[in-house]
Formats: C-alpha cells, structure tokens, sequence
C-alpha cells in the first residue's frame, strides 16, 4: 500500500483523473473565447468561478479514493488557482502540498503564483527559484523572469535584475518556442528595459518581436494584458493607430479594466495637441512668427555649418542643408534641417518631448525627442538643427482625424540648439527602477 505523499501502482488512475479534471478547468478558462463570443467577455470571470465550482465537487469525489494526499493538495490547490484573485486556501493547500512532497515542481509554481497575487514578491522569487533547482521548466523560467523586475532594493540590484529577467525569459521560449504566454513575458522583459531608462529603438523591436510571437498562440492572443502592452510599444514607436486598436482590444476582452481606455483618452489628447499646435503654428502671431524665421541663418547650424558631421562611430558623415517640405518619409540620409521652435506640449507622460519646429519656408512639423533629461526643454524662439531627419506622415481616424508629419530624435546629442550641439547633460541619466507592468 502507498505511504501519504507517496504515488502507488493502486492510485496512478486515480492521479491522472485528478490531473485530468484540474487540465479541463484550465482549458476552459484559457480557451473561453474560442467557445463563446468576445461579447461575453464580462461574463468570463463568473463563468470560470461556476466552472470552478463544479470541478470542486468533482474533485471531493475523486480524493475519497486517493492516498496520495501531497497530489490531492496539489491539485485541490492548482483549482483554486485558477482565478486572477488571491485565494487563502489554496496557498494553505499548495503549501501543505510541497512540505508532503518536495519534488512537486507544480505544486512550488502554484505556490509562487499564489504568493505573486498576495503581494509577496520575495516568497514568489523563492518558490520559483526552488522548482528551477529541481527541474528547469518553462513555467517557473517565465515566473521568476516577472518576479526578478519587481525586486531590487537599489539601483545596482534592480540593473542586474532586469538584466537576469531577459535571460531567464529567454530561457524559457528556447524550452518550448510555441509557448505564446513565454514569448508575452520575454516581450515585458524586453519592455522593463525600455522603462528601465534605456530608450532604444532596437529594444522596442526586440519586444515588439517577441509580441507578434506570442499573437500566434491563441490562449496568449486572448490575454487583454498582451494588447494593453503591445499597445505601449506601438506608442513609443509612434505607430498611432495600431497602439489604439489593440487598446481597444484589450479593453473588449476584459471590460472591467478601465486603463485601456484611459490609455486611450491620453494618446488622442496627445494627438490631439500635436496635431493643432502644427497646424496653427503653436498660434503665435504671424508678425512675431515672421520675424523669428526671417532671422534664421547659416550660424544657428553651429557644428553642422560646416556641412558635415562626426557620427557616434567618428565616421565624417556629409550634411546638405534643405526644407522639411523636401524631406522623404523615413531616414533621410546626409540631409539637415533648420527652424526655431513655435510652442511645445505638455503632457501626463514625459517620454517624448515634444515641440513643433517651423523652417524659414513656413512649413511646420512636430518633433518628439527621446532620451531627453527631465529638467530640460527646448523653449519658443529657439532654433534647432536635425541631421539626417527620420520622417512619418501620420494619417489617423480613430474617432477623429488627426493629421500632420512627424520627425523622431532618438537622442538630444544630435541636436544643435542656438547654435550650440546638446551635451551629456540634456540626454536622460540612466533610470534603473522597473516600470511594473500587468502580467
């Protein structure tokens, strides 16, 4: 006869009906949408709790003829689990689970998850930790990637947290590359960096790579959190109408969830200023705008007067000075452009700043720099030069019709601002603390 924690020949049916009936649970509740309607997202979250209720009763059934009383507690407690709420129980369960049998791998991922949800980052970071040593599986990789951004009592600790939380993520896609919801976490990892402070293009491709991934698995294209954070990226690399589309997806698979649409109203306020301060030409009047453009000259180039300049790798790169009506949508190479900012504008997020910047022609684009130390602004009157121009034409309809054309700085080094290049202390410090996203 099998000992309790122990799994005899007599009870491995038994087990496998446990698993079985806990496996269908989770099914339904990560496959919801392929059986009903996005219209009943609202209804989801009870339909799941009635689920639950249901496989309960099943499961008082079952153990009456199972010993294996470390697989009961597991199981009992991984139901439970199953919502997005912290349950009590299932913590007391799980944890009676792992001191019967520590070699439960599953029952320690459970139990990290339970903590994760009470808010015990710290025990989470253990449990995960202590399955890795017993097996390195997917599932505790990708949690303990979540975990490690939350953790770091200074900025020395929280770099090399974020950095581990790339790899471990990394880790875990490599374990099983079609897992979607792996792929989602190595994305957030990817993202964490961005807010870490380092507002690189390359990492937000890196993310947005992994995103598009992870869309390819149905039960991770179900996660409202997926969109809601692929709708970040999108912003930051200035595709409009994408980041409002998945944000409204986001927010039609959980309804409840009011930062979508909060998320939303930002960036069409956003868009809503830039469009009309270009259009207007930050409304100053046309006497005092005449005057400012008529006063640009060959000086305000400063460094780049010379007709070139020396990129980040020494390189001598050639510059032609033209009108931002002459510029080509994407990189313009070996091109500079001149004007003086019109007005600026103000927003609840600081990334990017923003300006519009009117050439002696009269035209007007807006300008969105990134990188740009808090305490620093460019202010009305002054004049600014950009070598080799990234351009976008930005057309959007989504509830309104926003148009105007764009260029995006990567950093302010590259700007000549009165006549002088920008230094070090213009470019934003590195920010080691973690942005927390929902996961």
């Amino acid at each position: 006869m099998a000992t309790v924690g122990e799994g005899g020949e007599g009870d491995t049916s038994v087990l496998q009906q446990l698993k079985d009936t806990i496996d269908k649970l989770y099914e339904f509740r990560d496959h919801y949408f392929e059986q009903h309607g996005i219209d009943q997202a609202a209804q989801k979250a009870e339909d799941v709790k009635a689920e639950l209720s249901k496989t309960m009763k099943l499961l008082d059934e079952l153990q009456e003829t199972c010993p294996n009383k470390a697989q009961v507690n597991m199981q009992r407690g991984r139901a439970l689990n199953v919502t997005s709420d912290f349950d009590p129980e299932a913590l007391d369960l799980l944890s009676k689970a792992v001191k019967l049998d520590p070699s439960l791998v599953e029952a320690w991922n459970n139990l990290g998850e339970c903590y994760w949800k009470k808010g015990d980052v710290e025990a989470a970071k253990n449990c995960f930790s202590g399955a890795i040593a017993k097996s390195r599986n997917k599932v505790s990789l990708r949690n303990l990637s979540m975990v490690l951004r939350q953790l770091g009592a200074d900025p020395v600790d929280r770099f090399k947290n974020i950095q581990e939380s790339v790899t471990v993520a990394k880790e875990a896609v490599q374990l099983d590359v079609n897992d979607g919801t792996s792929w989602y976490v190595l994305g957030n990892a990817y993202l964490s960096v961005y807010f870490s402070g380092d507002q690189n293009l390359q990492i937000l491709k890196q993310c947005m790579s992994a995103y598009n991934q992870a869309e390819g698995d149905v039960v991770a294209k179900s996660n409202p959190d997926l969109h809601f954070n692929k709708a970040t990226v999108l912003r930051y690399e200035e595709q409009f109408q994408l980041a409002l589309m998945h944000w409204d997806q986001a927010s039609a698979l959980d309804p409840t969830w009011d930062q979508p649409n909060m998320k939303q109203t930002q960036l069409l306020g956003y868009l809503s200023k830039v469009a009309d301060m270009v259009h207007h030409k930050g409304k100053l009047k046309a006497k005092r705008l005449q005057s400012m453009l008529k006063s640009l000259s060959e000086k305000d180039l400063g460094p780049y007067g010379g007709g070139s300049f020396e990129s980040s790798t020494g390189k001598k790169v050639p510059l032609e000075s033209t009108t931002l009506a002459n510029l080509a949508s994407g990189l313009n190479k070996n091109k500079l452009v001149l004007g003086r900012v019109v007005c600026s504008v103000t927003t609840e997020e600081t990334i990017p700043f923003t300006f519009a910047l009117t050439d002696k022609e009269g035209t007007c684009f807006a300008v969105t720099v990134y990188n740009v130390a808090p305490n620093y602004g460019t202010i009305v009157g002054d004049s600014v030069a950009i070598p080799e121009p990234f351009l976008q034409h930005v057309d959007l309809q989504h509830k309104d019709k926003f148009q105007f054309s764009l260029i995006r700085v990567e950093t302010p080094l590259v700007l000549v601002v009165n006549s002088r290049k920008l230094g070090l202390d213009k470019q934003a410090p590195t920010v080691l603390a973690c942005t927390t996203m929902s996961e």
